[in-house]
């Protein structure tokens, strides 16, 4: 079959190496944990964190005469995530036995799908800084997880936790479209933040329930694909820019020293930021798939596809669509709020009734900067949207200034309450007072005499005087009422 490639070479994106440029081309495999409380043929829990071999059935263990039942709901999901990728959904499809050994499998087998998977052809695009560019799903299938061989138990043997054996996985499998490591940084981000919106997997890449595999290979610009490379379980979005850039320095030494890429699976060792051979293509398992003769093929109808899409939550896209055509934001600001669902809803709350701008910019700039800055995030945030609603009311209505508005968060942040009551408590409202703002400027103006004929002639030091009206006023001064006043009394037009 030939692979016919939609993207022509981008010079920005080639790696200079030292006989000329080179172009690296990759595609994933992500694997992503079904969100379900049971696994995807028995009914244990699914529940992260508990004892080594809690969360284990007869079927799980591969006890004789214990039978797979399709979970439903895991179906569900991946219908709903094949939805989200725009992709094509196969009403029916089939599970097969991939055949290989291994102390954390115990039937022998994974229960997979091979060649009639539940999801086809998708597509997932990215807003990159300079272009925008859409990667091919090639397919979405269902699969069970392995359980896990523990080697640091003990001195001489290796422990088995099968927790995690049974629990359902999508694979989701992109086609060689993308060309850089921050292309594939973002292929993953937006794959894990469409999973969450939709509800289909948590994304937690730290908890094992989203990792990728990532496979590179080099090229010289406009040649075929090269030999390429598996890097193995990466799981941190970190981690695959790293272990790409990496593999494809690795590669394009030794073509050219005149050496040849071998096909192998390796992996990522973050400690040293290098990847590591694991086995060879010669080494690799013939998995010997045939369909399960325990499992009927998986058939649904278009109406059980249409009811799912039905209920389907607004997607990324779509929602930063409507940020930018409905609250006037930037494509940047709305990608931003878009990221999680849980901030474009947080947002949505501050801006219900306000000046959408200016919520966006306290929540992007003060708000998620100070998460940032003490590691915390929307659900464990200090100040609510309500409370962050309240100090944009006060800075609208002119009660207090955008200065004061900074104190007055940092008051709710650290101590907590209610903005409107926390201004009038502490004395914190703006002056507008004229006579009184006036008296201010006239000291200020008095005292700086040669600084009001400069200001005369270069207008930019008018910012001068502001300042030192608002320090004098210790911030509560109307900045336009200032503003103003001054323009009046030096004589700036």
């Amino acid at each position: 079959m030939t692979i016919v490639e939609a993207r022509k070479p981008d010079p920005k994106k080639f790696i200079k190496g030292a006989t000329g440029d080179w172009e690296v081309v990759i595609g994933m495999e992500v694997h992503a944990q079904v969100t379900s409380k049971a696994k995807l043929f028995s009914g244990a829990s699914t529940e992260f964190g508990n004892d080594p071999n809690a969360n284990v059935s007869l079927v799980d263990a591969a006890m004789p005469g214990m039978l797979p039942v399709i979970n439903e709901e895991c179906v569900a999901q991946a219908i709903r995530t094949g939805l989200g990728l725009k992709a094509q959904i196969n009403l029916k499809s089939v599970f097969d036995r991939k055949n290989y050994f291994y102390p954390d499998l115990p039937q022998g087998y994974q229960i997979s799908q091979f060649k009639q998977p539940i999801v086809g052809e998708g597509v997932i695009i990215l807003d990159m800084p300079d272009e925008r560019v859409e990667v091919g799903v090639e397919r979405l299938h269902l699969e069970q997880d392995a359980g896990k061989s523990l080697h640091d138990q003990h001195p001489t043997m290796s422990f088995v936790d099968l927790n995690r054996s049974g629990v359902a996985l999508m694979e989701i499998v992109s086609k060689p479209d993308l060309r850089s490591a921050d292309e594939a940084k973002a292929y993953l981000t937006k794959l894990r933040t469409i999973l969450r919106y939709l509800g289909t997997c948590d994304g937690n890449m730290d908890q094992g329930s989203m990792r990728a595999d990532v496979n590179v290979s080099v090229r010289r610009p406009g040649e075929g694909f090269g030999t390429r490379c598996e890097i193995k379980n990466v799981n941190s979005i970190r981690f695959v820019g790293q272990a790409i850039e990496y593999e494809a320095r690795r590669q394009i030494a030794i073509l050219e020293d005149g050496g040849s890429i071998d096909q192998e699976t390796r992996l990522y060792d973050a400690v040293k930021g290098e990847t590591r051979s694991m086995r060879s293509k010669e080494e690799a398992h013939d998995y010997r798939y045939f369909p399960d003769p325990d499992l009927l093929p998986l058939e649904f109808t278009q109406a059980y596809v249409d009811e799912l899409a039905q209920h389907l939550p607004e997607l990324p896209d779509d929602k930063k669509a409507r940020f930018v055509a409905d609250y006037g934001l930037t494509p940047y600001d709305a990608d931003v709020l878009v990221a999680e669902k849980v901030s474009a809803d947080f947002f949505e709350s501050v801006a219900k009734g306000r000046d959408a701008k200016m919520a966006a910019n306290w929540v992007i700039n003060e708000l998620f900067g100070r998460l940032n800055k003490e590691g915390l995030t929307i659900e464990t945030s200090p100040v609510n949207a309500g409370q962050l609603g309240g100090i944009i009311d006060l800075i609208k209505e002119g009660t207090i200034s955008g200065k004061i508005a900074k104190d007055l968060f940092e008051i709710i942040w650290t101590e907590g309450g209610e903005p409107a009551a926390i201004v009038e408590a502490r004395g914190m409202k703006q002056v507008t007072d004229l006579g009184a703002i006036e008296a201010v400027v006239d000291q200020i103006i008095a005292a700086n005499p040669d600084k009001v004929v400069q200001a005369k002639e270069k207008p930019t030091l008018l910012g001068w005087f502001v300042g030192q009206v608002m320090k004098e006023s210790k911030g509560k001064a109307n900045p336009q009422a200032v503003n103003d006043l001054l323009k009046a009394k030096i004589g700036i037009e």
